[in-house]
C-alpha cells in the first residue's frame, strides 16, 4: 500500500477548487462584505457579523486530542473530515481553524492545512504566506519595539528601565540564534545597548490579541494595554503611554479580517490566527469562530495539541473572550500516539502492540475526564494510520464501549468526508441527546495561585505546584497592578500531562514547577512557564525546508 500513497501536496495539487465567488455565493455573503485574494482566497468584511448579528449561532464544536507524538496526531485532518462529512450528510457547516506558522513548516512538522483527502487548498498558499497576516503581526510587533527603543533613545521621558524592558522583536521562523541578543550597540548614535532576545511571531501577544479581539475597537484597546517595560520605579509602561495603538491597529486593519478558503470537498473553511497551544492559547480567532457560526449551522474549530493544553485554553480563555457556548467535544485518539504512552519508541509504532496500546489508554482516559468536567457531551475519534491494525483498532473501541465513552473511527485521511461520516452523525446526535452543563475550571475572582492550581491538579493530576520564588514576587505585583482577575494562559510541554516531555500516559504523584509569569494584559490572561517551553524554537537537524522546492512552472515541491 506505502507504494501508492500519494504525499499531500500531490492530493492537493491534483483537486478541483471552484472560485472563491463561488464559495461566497453559496454563503449568501454581499459583493461588499468580501475581497479576492487571487482566485481561490478572500478576506471577509468584520461587517458580516454587524450584519448578521440578530441571527442565531451555530453548533461549535471543539477538535482536541490526547497528548501527541512529535508528529502530530491529526487534528487538522479529523476537523477538516469531520467539516465535509457533516455537509455530506446536509448539515450546513463551516470549518474554522488556525493559520500554520512558518517556523513548524520548515522546522518538523512540514504543512499543517490537514492531510490526505481531508485537506484545506491551496495549500501551498496557507502553508507560505497566505494572505500575510502572520507579516502584519510581525511588523506590528516590532514597529512596538523600534517605539520603545527610540523613546529610551530620544530621552526617555518615561524613564523606562532597559533591564526591565519584557517587550523582545519577533521573526516568523524557527532561529534558535536569535533567542539572547544585544541590541543597540555602535555608540551613541546607534541607541541604547541592552540584552534582548526574539520570539517566534506566533508567541507574540499580538498574536494572541488578534485572537482574541472582537472587533477593530476591541483590538486597539487592548493593543492599548500591551506592557512593554518596567520605570526604575517598577511601574508597567505601556503601548499607549508610547502613543503606539493607532499605529498598530492600522497595521493590522485588514489582518483582522478572517480568510476564507475551501476544503478539497469544497466546504467553506475560515483560517484566521495561529497561536501556539504550548506557548499561547492555541486556537483560531474569535472572529473567524463567531462569523463561521453565523454563517453555517454547525462549526468546526480545533484548540492545538492535547485537551491538557488547548482544549483547555479554549474553554477557559476563549469561549469568555467570544461569549462562545460550545456543543461538543471531539477527543482524536491514535493508536500510534497511545502505543507511545504505552511505552514504545516513536521508531516502533507502526508495528502491531495491543499491550503497549492497552497500558497507553490511561492518558486517553485523563482526557477524556477533563472534558467531562467541564460538563460536555464527548466522541472519541479514532483517526485511522494505514498502519494500525483491526485488532488494534477493535481494542480501542471495544475499551471505550465499556468505558461508557461514545467512539467512532474517523477514515476521513484516505477517504474524506466519506470516513468521518459515522463520526458526524455521532457528533450530531450527542449534540441533540447527550447532557450538557458547561462550566469553566475556575472562576475569574480567584488568585492567580487557584487559577493554577485549579488547572494542574483538575487538568494535569498533579499532586501540587512549585512557584519560583520569581514567580511568586511576580503574582504578587500582577495582583497589585489588578492584573489578578485575568485568566491564566500555562505554557507547557505538549507531550506530557506534566512538565517533563519524558512523563508519557498518566503519570501521578508529580509537581508542576512555575518558574515565571508574563502578563499579556492586552491579550488578557497571565501567562505561566513551566518547564523547559521554548518561546524561539530552533530547526531540527534535517529541517522539513531541505525537501522544498519549486518547479519551472512555479509549482511547490516538497511542502508535507
Amino acid at each position: 500500500m506505502g507504494q501508492d500513497v500519494k504525499s499531500d501536496i500531490e492530493i492537493a495539487q491534483a483537486s478541483s477548487m471552484v472560485k472563491v465567488k463561488e464559495l461566497v455565493s453559496d454563503l449568501r455573503l454581499k459583493e461588499d462584505e468580501w475581497e479576492p485574494y487571487g482566485h481561490y482566497k478572500a478576506k471577509l468584511s468584520l461587517s458580516v457579523m454587524d450584519r448578521l448579528k440578530d441571527e442565531p449561532d451555530g453548533k461549535v464544536i471543539l477538535v482536541t486530542a490526547i497528548n501527541p507524538t512529535p508528529a502530530g496526531e491529526g487534528k487538522s485532518t479529523v476537523t477538516v473530515g469531520l467539516g465535509q462529512a457533516l455537509n455530506k450528510i446536509n448539515k450546513k457547516t463551516m470549518i474554522a481553524l488556525r493559520e500554520p506558522s512558518l517556523g513548524p513548516t520548515m522546522g518538523i512538522k512540514g504543512g499543517a492545512a490537514g492531510g490526505g483527502y481531508s485537506q484545506v487548498v491551496p495549500m501551498e498558499d496557507i502553508n507560505l504566506h497566505f494572505t500575510g497576516d502572520i507579516h502584519a503581526i510581525t511588523t506590528a510587533h516590532n514597529a512596538l519595539a523600534a517605539m520603545l527603543d527610540n523613546h529610551v533613545h530620544r530621552g526617555n521621558e518615561l524613564n523606562i528601565d532597559v533591564r526591565r524592558v519584557v517587550w523582545k522583536r519577533v521573526l516568523d521562523m524557527n532561529d534558535r540564534a536569535l533567542r539572547q541578543v544585544v541590541v543597540g550597540l555602535g555608540g551613541p548614535l546607534q541607541g541604547v545597548p541592552r540584552e534582548s532576545g526574539f520570539d517566534i511571531t506566533v508567541a507574540s501577544e499580538i498574536m494572541a490579541i488578534l485572537c482574541l479581539a472582537t472587533s477593530l475597537k476591541d483590538l486597539k484597546e487592548r493593543l492599548a494595554k500591551i506592557v512593554v517595560a518596567y520605570t526604575e520605579k517598577d511601574e508597567p509602561v505601556t503601548a499607549k503611554d508610547l502613543k503606539a495603538e493607532g499605529a498598530l491597529t492600522l497595521l493590522l486593519k485588514d489582518a483582522m479580517k478572517p480568510n476564507l478558503v475551501q476544503t478539497l470537498e469544497n466546504t467553506p473553511a475560515l483560517i484566521h490566527g495561529g497561536p501556539f497551544a504550548n506557548i499561547a492559547h492555541g486556537c483560531n480567532s474569535v472572529i473567524a469562530t463567531k462569523m463561521a457560526s453565523k454563517l453555517g449551522d454547525y462549526v468546526v474549530t480545533e484548540a492545538g495539541f492535547g485537551a491538557d493544553l488547548g482544549a483547555e485554553k479554549f474553554l477557559d480563555i476563549k469561549t469568555r473572550a467570544g461569549d462562545i457556548d460550545p456543543s461538543l467535544v471531539v477527543i482524536v485518539a491514535t493508536i500510534r500516539a497511545l502505543k507511545m504512552h504505552g511505552g514504545v519508541p516513536k521508531d516502533n509504532l507502526k508495528e502491531e502492540n495491543v499491550e503497549a496500546l492497552k497500558k497507553g489508554l490511561a492518558n486517553l482516559k485523563k482526557h477524556v475526564e477533563t472534558i467531562r468536567s467541564f460538563g460536555l457531551p464527548h466522541v472519541v475519534a479514532i483517526n485511522r494510520f494505514i498502519h494500525d491494525t483491526d485488532t488494534e483498532i477493535d481494542t480501542l473501541k471495544s475499551w471505550c464501549e465499556e468505558q461508557g465513552i461514545n467512539v467512532e473511527l474517523a477514515d476521513v485521511w484516505a477517504k474524506g468526508g466519506e470516513g468521518g461520516i459515522a463520526l458526524a452523525e455521532r457528533v450530531v446526535k450527542e449534540i441533540d441527546e447527550g447532557e450538557k452543563n458547561f462550566t469553566h475550571m475556575y472562576e475569574l475572582n480567584t488568585s492567580i495561585e487557584e487559577k493554577v492550581e485549579s488547572i494542574a491538579k483538575k487538568v494535569y493530576g498533579a499532586k501540587g505546584v512549585e512557584f519560583s520564588p520569581q514567580a511568586r514576587k511576580q503574582m504578587k505585583i500582577y495582583e497589585d497592578n489588578g492584573w489578578g482577575k485575568y485568566p491564566v494562559c500555562m505554557a507547557k510541554t505538549q507531550y506530557s500531562l506534566s512538565d517533563d516531555p519524558k512523563k508519557l500516559g498518566r503519570p501521578e504523584d508529580f509537581v508542576i514547577s512555575v518558574r515565571e509569569l508574563k502578563p499579556s494584559v492586552g491579550a488578557g490572561f497571565i501567562v505561566a512557564l513551566t518547564g523547559n517551553v521554548m518561546t524561539m524554537p530552533g530547526l531540527p537537524k534535517e529541517p522539513a525546508a531541505v525537501k522544498m522546492d519549486v518547479d519551472e512552472s512555479g509549482k511547490a515541491l516538497g511542502l508535507f
